[in-house]
């Protein structure tokens, strides 16, 4: 079986470089406007001839349709919604062969392990499905359990998929647009990751963490006593698939409640946590309704609640310090700072104009701003085409690109458009956004006596300095041209009346600072810094010398 799924995906892919080839390499040359007009349907078929073939043979080729259908930085509108059809839901397998698999990796048997377990199964997909099913206590639980012989159907797909990685960048054009190695070793380990049920359990731990101070979020636990690598128990929280519009609205939930609350969600953990749940499809959300115990927003309250932890991404500090350089450019409308944070997180190519960038995104936020995401789907192609036209030559050159640290946060991101869209088509992005970016504004400014010390810390070396730099000059070290008489005895009673301004000014600084202190409830620190402010002040009115 292995063998055959290895010819079928080969095959599959040769007849389609040998199409591309006789197309894009031979027709082009003598009919290229014919080529070029019937490219979006002759690759919407091959799109949809994969999808078949996909769904037909279920594991990796499913979720490398899913990943390449948030690869919209790669590949045409026609081709990513296409893959996006494929839908992660395949017959389950029958219980008679998961049974013995559950058995083997608990150690015992099932009646042993749960006082009950239902056989059929409450969702498949194609690496695994879940049960529902009680634990010894009674307590009810969720088990998910791999497929069995999945890693050996995904090693040979995963085999096939080199195969064909390694054929397709015999093509020059796009090996020098695609680092398609480097795609199928990102593929590669999300898959990884998704079979490792114990990984998964710790996941959800870290999540349950992070959201504990939100009692509008859960979060469901683990049961480690019946966890291992292929089997997952977890505690039962089925409630209202979040897509199941017409029941939250039996239930009196309010839809752009649930679509705020998802929003937020993600912005937490994006831009605070840098660890996100990178698989929000239908399945993997429910709305739960509760009587309350959270505050509400109008209608029934309720809590958003997370499965499903296996794909999960994560994203450094120094990405996340300028994911929120982006948020706050977006926020405040800043075109400048959101093209800066693109260029440092890695988005823009080297050869990219970031002044004729910036400008361009002026100019589309300018044309966007405000639209929620219905009137964004809608946005008229007369206003896309003009914005074409006018960037013509930058977006031709398209000099974008998506790290391979944010494939998974744009596939999320995607999929999370689409659930809010769904949920509330008047959802604005911009207005929920706005005020998290000023709140990601004030958060990057430093505190106020953290500032207010820092601003003391300079004043003090200015006389420090200012001395020094006398005395080296006084000391030959740094010369001055001087044209009238008693030069070095003039020169000293510069320094000193310098000086004495310096106090002064220095003084008068901590004053004003100790005021603004004062006004702003720092009484301690103002009394403080006021009572310095006045000694050095009257240190800056003390006698001269006598030799003056």
């Amino acid at each position: 079986m292995a063998i055959l799924r290895f010819l079928k995906v080969l095959g599959f892919s040769l007849r389609l470089l040998l199409h591309i080839l006789a197309w894009e390499l031979i027709l082009r040359r003598f009919r290229p406007q014919w080529v070029r007009a019937t490219a979006p349907q002759r690759y919407r078929a091959w799109a949809a001839a994969f999808r078949e073939l996909a769904t037909a043979l279920g594991g990796a080729l499913i979720k490398l349709g899913q990943f390449l259908s948030a690869r919209v930085d790669l590949l045409p509108d026609f081709i990513t919604e296409e893959l996006a059809q494929l839908q992660d839901e395949v017959p389950a397998e029958p219980f008679e062969r998961i049974r013995p698999l559950i058995e083997a990796e608990l150690g015992q048997p099932l009646e042993s392990a749960f006082q009950a377990f239902d056989p059929v199964a409450t969702a498949g997909a194609s690496l695994g499905q879940v049960h529902r099913a009680w634990l010894p206590d009674g307590t009810p639980v969720m088990v998910k359990v791999q497929r069995p012989g999945i890693e050996r159907l995904l090693a040979a797909d995963l085999t096939a998929l080199t195969a064909v990685v390694r054929i397709l960048s015999l093509y020059p054009p796009l090996r020098r647009r695609v680092h398609l190695d480097r795609l199928l070793r990102e593929f590669a380990r999300t898959l990884a990751m998704e079979l490792d049920y114990i990984a998964e359990a710790r996941h959800a731990e870290q999540f349950a963490r992070n959201f504990a101070d939100d009692p509008g979020i859960r979060i469901p636990r683990p049961f480690w006593s019946h966890t291992r690598r292929r089997v997952l128990v977890l505690e039962d929280v089925t409630a209202i698939k979040i897509t199941d519009l017409a029941a939250i609205d039996h239930a009196g939930i309010p839809r752009a409640a649930v679509a705020r609350r998802l929003y937020q969600a993600y912005l937490r953990q994006v831009f605070y946590e840098g660890f996100f749940h990178a698989d929000p499809h239908p399945g993997n959300l429910f709305v739960e309704p509760l009587d309350g115990e959270v505050p509400s927003e109008g209608g029934r309250p309720f809590r958003l609640t997370f499965v499903d932890f296996g794909m999960v991404g994560q994203i450094s500090p120094e990405a996340r310090r300028w994911l929120r350089e982006a948020a706050i450019g977006l926020g405040t409308r800043d075109a400048r700072r959101i093209v800066q944070a693109m260029d440092a997180l890695g988005f823009l190519l080297p050869e990219a104009d970031l002044e004729q960038l910036t400008v361009a995104v002026e100019r589309l936020l300018s044309r966007i701003w405000g639209l929620s995401m219905a009137q964004l789907r809608e946005w008229s192609l007369a206003e896309a085409e003009a914005l074409f036209l006018e960037f013509r030559e930058l977006l031709l050159r398209f000099p974008f690109q998506i790290p391979q640290e944010f494939l998974l946060l744009g596939r999320t991101l995607g999929i999370l458009a689409g659930l809010v869209t769904r949920l509330d088509p008047g959802f604005n992005v911009f207005v929920e956004a706005e005020p998290f970016a000023r709140r990601l504004l004030e958060e990057e400014q430093p505190a106020l006596s953290e500032l207010a010390l820092e601003v003391l810390r300079q004043l003090v070396r200015i006389p420090r300095d200012l001395g020094r730099f006398l005395e080296r000059s006084l000391a030959g070290e740094i010369r001055w041209q001087v044209t009238f008489p008693e030069a070095r005895e003039t020169m000293v009673w510069i320094a000193e009346g310098f000086r004495r301004l310096v106090w002064q000014i220095t003084g008068l600084a901590w004053w004003i600072l100790a005021l603004f202190l004062w006004m702003s409830g720092e009484e301690l620190l103002a009394g403080i810094l006021g009572g310095i402010a006045g000694l050095w002040m009257l240190w800056g009115l003390r006698p001269w010398p006598r030799r003056f």
